[in-house]
């Protein structure tokens, strides 16, 4: 381990937050395992051997009004799509709270609801309350990649006093670094965020992102992120192998578990008995949660 990893891991060691200086030498190493090893114990510090993981009920606009009852097993029915009015979004959240009332609900992104509502000729704040009033618990996303607006964004949630289920990245940009401090900075001074996504939640097939550095930015985040609770990956966009690894390099919750108790692969292959046998694998304790982080089963 150089000796800048070694002031970092006393820092780690200490409960000590990371200055920007440390965060350029996490950048600078190629010292991956002595990264994992200061992550996992950020992430053991915090959340001790559990990790948790969250089974995801999609739903698109078109059909948030129609077909039938949701899969029991759903710990979070999430509306997908960028509504083309306020109208059509609290009609949309109004129809799936009919059909779901006592599962957590979360739809749409903060920065496309901002847009929304710019055109509407009418603010954020006003928006978030409509959608507050007609039953939606929280927003499903805020993205980092407006970095002059994030703040905005995460302060009007706080006033109305709905919650943001994750700060996601949507592209897997340069600056990525960045935003993570802008992040940090602004839950300082909102305490209003639970989880950080690191890795891009849309991904370029043509300049995909590498193992290696995917888990060196899930790393980096747990590390330079001390304010945020919980950092995440997306189960079914990055797949079960990296997200078993990712639960090594400093994350602890696991996202977008498909709900339905799908058994045609046989009972070892259901949704929920692999999520539960990769986190063991990776000797950790696997927590079923829902959407508003109540837990629900452990092994």
């Amino acid at each position: 381990m150089s000796s800048s990893l070694e002031v970092i891991a006393a820092k780690v060691t200490a409960g000590e937050r990371l200055t920007e200086t440390d965060a350029q030498d996490l950048v600078a190493t190629s010292d991956i395992i002595s990264l994992g090893v200061l992550a996992e114990e950020a992430r053991h510090n915090r959340h001790g051997d559990r990790v948790t993981f969250l089974r995801v009920a999609h739903v698109t606009l078109a059909h948030a009004a129609g077909g039938g009852p949701f899969p029991a097993s759903a710990g979070e029915v999430r509306l997908d799509g960028v509504p083309e009015s306020i109208d059509q979004a609290a009609a949309a959240v109004r129809a799936l709270v009919a059909r779901a009332p006592r599962v957590p609900i979360a739809a749409f992104s903060l920065g496309e609801l901002d847009d929304l509502a710019r055109r509407a000729g009418s603010s954020l704040d006003v928006c978030l309350a409509r959608l507050k009033d007609v039953g939606l618990e929280r927003i499903a996303e805020a993205s980092l990649d407006a970095q002059s607006s994030f703040e905005h964004l995460i302060d009007s949630a706080a006033r109305v006093g709905i919650g943001v289920g994750r700060v996601v990245f949507e592209h897997a940009q340069d600056d990525w670094l960045d935003r993570i401090q802008c992040l940090v900075r602004v839950q300082d001074a909102t305490q209003a965020v639970r989880i950080l996504s690191p890795l891009p939640c849309r991904l370029n097939p043509a300049a995909p992102t590498t193992g290696y550095e995917d888990l060196k930015r899930v790393a980096i985040a747990r590390l330079l992120a001390g304010n945020v609770s919980t950092i995440q990956v997306d189960w079914a966009l990055y797949g079960p192998k990296l997200a078993q690894v990712a639960l090594t390099f400093g994350a602890d919750d696991i996202d977008n578990v498909l709900a339905a108790d799908d058994s045609t692969l046989g009972a070892r292959r259901t949704p929920l008995a692999e999520v539960r046998r990769n986190i063991q694998a990776a000797a950790l304790v696997p927590v079923e949660r829902n959407g508003r982080w109540q837990l629900l089963k452990s092994l």
